[in-house]
């Protein structure tokens, strides 16, 4: 099935726990989303994929339906995106719960101070 970036980020703005801070950004045809700063979804024409690790990686992929992302049917499995069943993004209560294990683990990322440009004399 083909999906619309635009609305896999209504669906997850509408599932999306409230103290989770989310932003979007567009990425290669697709867009990405952020928590504390960092990327922890894929949302793309083959759908929305969460980035996991350790036991939350473990436990989602055992979900059924659920497999490891892919943009194209021969490229290489990603080993942290898990890609969503259709049957998950229609039930906000479960993806809200997956997204928060998602963003869990994610720390903000702090804001390099910017440089300061060689004076001459």
């Amino acid at each position: 099935m083909e999906h619309d970036p635009k609305e896999l980020q209504a669906v997850m703005e509408a599932a999306s726990p409230r103290d989770l801070e989310l932003g979007f950004r567009p990425m290669f045809g697709g867009i990405l989303g952020y928590a504390a700063g960092q990327a922890f979804a894929s949302l793309s024409n083959v759908g929305l994929a969460l980035k996991m690790t350790g036991a939350d990686h473990a436990a989602l992929s055992a979900v059924p339906d659920v497999k490891p992302l892919r943009y194209q049917p021969d490229d290489p499995p990603s080993k942290s995106y898990l890609l969503l069943p259709e049957a998950m993004l229609a039930d906000p209560g479960s993806l809200r719960s997956w997204m928060a294990r998602s963003a869990a683990g994610l720390k903000p990322t702090a804001k390099k101070p910017r440089k300061k440009p060689l004076e001459s004399n």
